[in-house]
């Protein structure tokens, strides 16, 4: 008997250490984590470890690679979360389906910055419904159909870019507009603000093209706009890389120094560099977001309550002022209000 009894226990201890594994490998990351995250649970049942879904809707852009590098410095310092990043390169079909395969494999979270609002809306819902939170960073989609908004105020930026350019024009002047991507809310209310900044003024944009961000696509559209206007009086690009790109076209037609150059993103390393060597007269920063995500996330997955909107701030750097960080803007009571 005692030696059946042994030759039992041995046998049970083989199976435990084999389910052990089993277990253990399917709990680990598929991607990168913050820190060592598995599905341990305090003694009450809470989670103390999550796995968070990243999607971005493309790694082309500076701004969105400091965009990834913001949320994996603010989630690394959380013990017990992980994220899994997801790179679109640009195509709204293969962002929809990290979407759908995040829900799938049922992460805890979901935080994504969508290419294009319309058809990124209906993943993010059906997310939702699945009971999984989604945080929208940077661009809104359609409707309210998502956990929670952060982002700055678009429209804020572009009316405060018109009206500083008013300014320095002394309310009047011909000016190329090199617009994001048209198809994405931050484009269309970089538009909006901006020509709202300018409508009162003898401010006249003389041509106008969508670059999708691209600074050579900014380029080449401002190469276009100098062959057909001898008198230009500023560029006001939506992005950093785009008023790059219209400040090549012009320094390589020579008339760089006849010219404004306006950009937004501000991003230390690039846009207010830029300002600093005397390339651009002017930039605003767009905030990425990543730090206010994820303590966003964690408020979330921890049964809290978070505003259905969070609006970061903006500031404006010009030779004056970068060397101090550069000055808060406020948005302006029309624009706040809508």
């Amino acid at each position: 008997m005692n030696a059946l009894r042994c030759f039992a226990l041995a046998a049970a201890v083989v199976v435990s250490c084999v389910v052990g594994c089993e277990k253990s490998d399917s709990t680990t990351p598929s991607a990168e984590p913050a820190s060592t995250a598995g599905e341990k649970a305090t003694s009450g049942g809470e989670k103390e470890s999550f796995t968070i879904g990243m999607s971005q809707c493309n790694l082309g852009e500076p701004w969105r690679v400091q965009m990834n590098a913001d949320i994996k410095k603010a989630a690394s310092s959380h013990p017990g979360l992980a994220v899994i990043y997801q790179d679109a390169q640009n195509d709204t079909l293969r962002q929809r389906s990290h979407i759908e395969e995040f829900v799938s494999s049922g992460v805890d979270l979901i935080i994504v910055s969508p290419k294009e609002a319309a058809p990124l809306t209906p993943p993010i819902a059906k997310a939702v419904k699945a009971g999984i939170p989604v945080i929208v960073l940077d661009r809104r989609v359609l409707g309210d159909e998502y956990t929670c908004f952060i982002g700055a105020d678009n429209k804020a930026i572009g009316q405060a870019a018109g009206e500083w350019l008013v300014t320095q024009l002394g309310g009047k002047g011909r000016v190329v507009e090199l617009k994001g991507l048209m198809t994405s809310t931050p484009g269309q209310d970089r538009h909006s603000g901006f020509r709202k900044g300018i409508e009162d003024s003898e401010i006249e944009v003389v041509f106008e093209a969508d670059m999708k961000w691209l600074q050579p696509d900014a380029r080449k559209e401002m190469e276009s706009a100098l062959a057909r206007f001898d008198d230009i009086d500023a560029v006001y690009a939506h992005n950093d890389p785009g008023a790059y790109g219209g400040w090549l076209a012009a320094q390589a037609a020579g008339r760089e120094k006849d010219i404004l150059f306006i950009g937004i993103d501000a991003l230390p390393q690039e846009g207010v560099q830029y300002v600093k060597q005397g390339i651009l007269n002017a930039t605003f920063e767009y905030p990425t977001g990543g730090a206010t995500a994820i303590e966003t996330a964690l408020q979330i997955l921890h049964k809290q309550d978070v505003p259905k909107e969070i609006t970061l701030g903006s500031r404006l750097f010009t030779k004056e002022n970068v060397e101090a960080g550069g000055d808060p803007i406020a948005a302006p009571a029309s624009v706040a209000t809508e």
